[in-house]
């Protein structure tokens, strides 16, 4: 009888405390990152390719900025609706879509000799883009352990940040390749593409997605995998949150508190002027006296900054916690950004320190609201309106890109003093930001999906 207690309470043990290993759960998270990098590289390749593409369809101001701005619009749309169908059909079918166009996309765009397509092929890979700023962090969140959900979670800002240095460091490879320079600038993306496309069949499902559709065996087995130290505990809890929130729309009223974090952190993360020294980086350093040279060589500087901080941050995120980043991140750029507009209102020269500006504002960026904002979104929202909530914070952020990226050029253009203008409102921006982080925004290290919703007061 005692022996058979004992063999009882073992296998007890093994079910609430199964072997205690993170690997499984950071090669998927990983293979799931891989969307980011693409995001990244669709993001950066046209700072260097849009003057050549100008040239190739002797396109005039307008349409040019139409040209480079028509990414943007198909991200806009798929932040909006990639939401709907991962809650249907699944986190992973929807990532091995987004996979498809962003090949699509690379193909087209390297291939076509008609600027309508042109435009076309750019939309489908801004729709990836879209879709993976709202799936990839979900799934990696919703499979991640709590105590290394930021820095799996943080992985896919890392691998857009690797994206965005890759991106800088081929078109300057490029860039004296003639009139066939853009075409593999933008072509060279099938590459990560194709790899990502494959390595998605060698992922699960996302467990918590599995327990929204009653597949708790299957759920179980995953999270057992990843590491989960008691998953049916995690599951029952989950079908509970998911109970009580199964019909219910996302602005019923009852979800205002994260609403408002993921847009009020969607909106500041643009308004620091990110995606404008992203989108426009060589033209910048021409504007502040930089050789064309120099101005593309410049840009892999600043993507070097990007992922050694981000790569810093992923070191401490789960240690210091999300919103002490943050706050460390606001101060920094408020600096910077404020030195390079004193660059600017001062005509300084490419022998300048505006390089050191940027770079130390890139820094900063990288180190908190880069690193943070993936991750804190798809933290905040519960299982049964996640998609419906990173898909909102996912659409902030992407208007709010597009916002600036178009605003950027006609400000700095438009005016002598443009460039001085366009970086004191930025500044300003931060420290707006600064003042809502510290006042209202949550903590979330440490805490589990289900903890997180319970601590807001989400019943």
């Amino acid at each position: 009888m005692l022996v058979q207690s004992e063999n009882t309470l073992r296998r007890g043990l093994e079910v609430s405390q199964p072997r205690i290993s993170y690997n499984f759960a950071i090669r998927v998270s990983l293979i799931a990152s891989l969307g980011g990098f693409l995001f990244g590289f669709e993001t950066a390749v046209i700072s260097g390719a849009e003057k050549l593409i100008q040239q190739f369809w002797s396109l005039s101001s307008f349409w040019q900025g139409f040209t480079v701005a028509s990414s943007l619009i198909g991200t806009v749309i798929g932040s909006l609706v990639a939401g709907m169908p991962a809650q249907k059909y699944g986190r992973k079918k929807v990532l091995s879509v987004i996979a498809l166009l962003y090949l699509v996309s690379a193909i087209g765009c390297a291939s076509t000799s008609v600027w309508l397509f042109f435009v076309l092929f750019r939309m489908i890979g801004g729709l990836a883009v879209g879709a993976s700023s709202v799936v990839g962090p979900m799934y990696i969140s919703e499979i991640a352990p709590p105590r290394i959900r930021g820095k799996l979670a943080g992985s896919f800002q890392l691998m857009i940040v690797g994206g965005i240095f890759v991106a800088y460091l081929t078109n300057f490879l490029f860039v004296n390749m003639g009139d066939s320079g853009w075409r593999w600038m933008l072509g060279i993306m099938v590459i990560p593409a194709l790899l990502f496309a494959v390595l998605l069949f060698f992922i699960p499902e996302s467990p918590r997605w599995l327990v929204l559709k009653n597949r708790d065996d299957e759920a179980e087995v995953i999270f057992s995998k990843t590491g989960e130290a008691d998953a049916l505990r995690v599951i029952r809890e989950e079908h509970e949150l998911s109970r009580q929130g199964a019909k219910e729309s996302l602005f019923n009223g009852k979800y205002n508190k994260p609403i408002i974090y993921a847009v009020m952190l969607a909106m500041f993360n643009q308004l620091s002027g990110i995606n404008a020294i992203l989108y426009y980086a060589p033209r910048i350093f021409e504007m502040t006296g930089f050789s064309k040279d120099q101005a593309y060589l410049l840009p892999i500087y600043i993507g070097s900054a990007n992922l050694i901080f981000t790569l810093l941050a992923m070191s401490v995120i789960d240690k210091f916690g999300r919103k002490k980043l943050l706050i460390i991140g606001s101060i920094g750029m408020i600096v910077f950004l404020a030195l390079t507009a004193n660059a600017f209102n001062h005509n300084i020269t490419g022998d300048s320190f505006v390089i050191f500006y940027l770079i130390g504002f890139i820094a900063f960026f990288a180190f908190s609201q880069g690193a943070v904002i993936w991750v804190f979104i798809s933290e905040i929202f519960p299982n049964s309106v996640r998609s419906q909530g990173g898909a909102m914070g996912s659409f902030t952020h992407w208007v709010m890109a597009a916002i600036i990226s178009w605003t950027f050029p006609v400000i700095v253009e438009g005016n002598a003093n443009g460039g001085f203008y366009s970086f004191v409102f930025y500044s300003g921006m931060m420290l707006l930001s600064l003042i809502f982080i510290y006042k209202f925004m949550p903590e979330t290290k440490g805490r589990s999906l289900e903890q997180i919703q319970k601590e807001l007061g989400i019943k």
